[in-house]
């Protein structure tokens, strides 16, 4: 049906009406001038109903500590991290070429992608109340939802994420007072693996995996539950997706009548120890911000030149939501 049809003027017909002669070019000139809006800024703006009901979940630890956000290098095998009563420790691990039948080294996880991953496996291990979990489909499917891709690349670059994730020996510790709560461990402890056909790839892919016992026991008493909608829209960003985080995990438990200040100094002790400028760290961190208050809306934070007050907000997610779908889940607001 054309315009003529449908009773409709074209565009340039109700253009000519209602604006004046005069002003028409200033009127396209400034229609040019909007760019559409990026994949990322879509991302962060739209809804995602397919996400709607799903829930992650992070360890607490690992919301105020984070991975490295960037590639260390194969030379780096240790990468530690504290920040208030949480320490974190990573050592990078070694798997057998099945090529050369040697053990080779295997380097240290790095960026948006390991951080997904475990919020699935969080997510998948509580969610079945077992430390066993079949990820061969649940994961691809997750890849695909979570990054709005499903091509080649993307899954063989988070194979290889979760080849480092599965064999790293990860250290997670918790102070309270003069009491120190460690446990040692591989977070993964043991899968089964099929090898790439390509043979320019060697990457591994576990169909199932056994997170240690240590582990999913803490988990279940520290995991902190994010929506699923968030992290897609921030799967892009490591500090974003670390920022989210640490908000869901820390404002549901400041004092209502006292505010919470931290200075710029702790924000970039946390999130930009690789920022060797303040003034760099402060607008990379403004504008990352910025995305993940588009997802958390009800997170009552202000920046100014001192640093971060944070106020009382609601969780991301709902504690009575998560208790109900997650029976397993015996502390995640504490």
């Amino acid at each position: 049906m054309n315009d003529k049809d449908n009773g409709l003027l074209p565009l340039g017909n109700i253009l000519k009406q209602v604006v004046p002669r005069e002003l028409r070019p200033h009127i396209e000139v400034a229609s040019r001038a909007f760019k559409p809006l990026s994949r990322v800024q879509n991302r962060l703006l739209e809804p995602c109903p397919e996400h709607d009901l799903e829930i992650c979940f992070q360890h607490s630890v690992l919301c105020q500590t984070g991975l490295p956000y960037r590639d260390p290098g194969d030379g780096v095998r240790l990468w530690e991290r504290e920040q208030g009563h949480a320490a974190l420790e990573i050592e990078a691990g070694r798997i057998l070429d099945p090529a050369s039948g040697k053990y080779v080294n295997v380097g240290l996880p790095w960026g948006a992608k390991p951080r997904l991953i475990l919020a699935h496996l969080n997510a998948e291990a509580l969610r079945l109340g077992s430390p066993q979990i079949a990820i061969g489909d649940s994961l691809s499917g997750f890849v695909k939802r979570i990054r709005g891709f499903d091509g080649g690349r993307e899954i063989r670059m988070f194979k290889d994420q979760l080849t480092r994730l599965s064999n790293a020996l990860i250290r997670l510790a918790m102070v309270r007072g003069d009491h120190v709560t460690q446990i040692n461990t591989h977070v993964v402890t043991g899968f089964e693996l099929w090898l790439q056909k390509d043979e320019r790839q060697r990457v591994l892919w576990p169909s199932t995996v056994h997170l240690s016992s240590e582990y999913f026991e803490s988990l279940k008493k520290h995991a902190v539950p994010l929506n699923e909608a968030d992290l897609a829209a921030l799967a892009h960003t490591a500090m974003g997706l670390d920022i989210y985080a640490w908000l869901a995990q820390r404002l549901h438990r400041i004092d209502p009548r006292k505010p919470a200040f931290i200075p710029w100094a702790a924000l970039k002790d946390q999130f930009g120890p690789d920022y060797g400028r303040m003034d760099n760290f402060k607008r990379f961190f403004r504008k990352t911000l910025a995305q993940v208050q588009r997802r958390y809306q009800s997170a009552r934070i202000e920046l100014d030149d001192r640093g971060m007050t944070a106020r009382n907000s609601r969780p991301p997610v709902g504690e009575r939501f998560v208790l109900i779908s997650n029976p397993t889940v015996k502390k995640s607001f504490v």
